[in-house]
């Protein structure tokens, strides 16, 4: 669908009011339909968003920011694209909540990858938006927002995975991000599952029993 600010695909939830959210947010090279494959696993009130990041990849597949590769910096992020991405999905939740039949104080994101690293810059930095997080081998990368008051997020959730022969992205990355979310006081869980850059199925189930929980 278009006519929102990200094109996406959805899942309508069996509730025809007030369901709750969630919002899924694919890695750097992929699409709306990788994650969406989740969704007819995944309970059946939930309203289910796929959202398409906004640049186009040649030859196929989308990034929310690009990743630069040079002799000089290494392998590095395009931090400012980055917040332009984190600005647009914040806008594009509130597209979503005026558009369709869900409950705009019961919003989970589910992030991939460089989907996980968005999604954790948006519930930080527009806490307000967002209930529960779903953050799927990726990291926090603190240039991407600004720390408000703890007060601000106390009532925010976060589901943290990663794999713990992750040759993507290293583990030790993620293994700051609950040191992190405690520093402010918020609610969370950390798993490492035995496997590279993926979601093992025993992840699937574990986030997905973590999630039914707090919908």
């Amino acid at each position: 669908m278009t006519d929102l600010s990200l094109y996406h695909v959805i899942r309508e939830s069996s509730l025809k009011d007030n369901a709750p959210l969630l919002i899924l947010f694919h890695g750097y090279g992929s699409d709306e339909n990788d994650l969406f494959s989740f969704a007819s696993e995944l309970p059946e009130e939930l309203f289910i968003v796929s959202a398409r990041a906004p640049y186009a990849m040649q030859p196929y597949g989308n990034a929310w920011y690009a990743i630069n590769f040079d002799a000089d910096k290494g392998k590095w992020s395009d931090n400012e694209q980055a917040k332009a991405s984190r600005d647009l999905i914040a806008a594009f939740i509130d597209e979503v909540v005026a558009k369709y039949p869900v409950n705009k104080d019961n919003v989970s994101l589910l992030g991939f990858s460089q989907g996980t690293i968005l999604s954790y810059a948006v519930a930080l930095t527009y806490p307000e938006k967002i209930k529960n997080v779903i953050a799927l081998s990726g990291y926090i990368n603190e240039d991407l927002f600004e720390t408000q008051l703890a007060d601000h997020y106390q009532h925010l959730n976060f589901y943290c995975s990663h794999g713990s022969v992750d040759q993507v992205i290293p583990v030790d990355w993620a293994r700051k991000s609950p040191e992190f979310l405690a520093s402010l006081n918020i609610k969370h869980q950390y798993t490492e599952f035995p496997v590279g850059h993926g979601v093992a199925p025993q992840n699937f189930y574990e986030f997905k029993d973590w999630l039914v929980k707090l919908i």
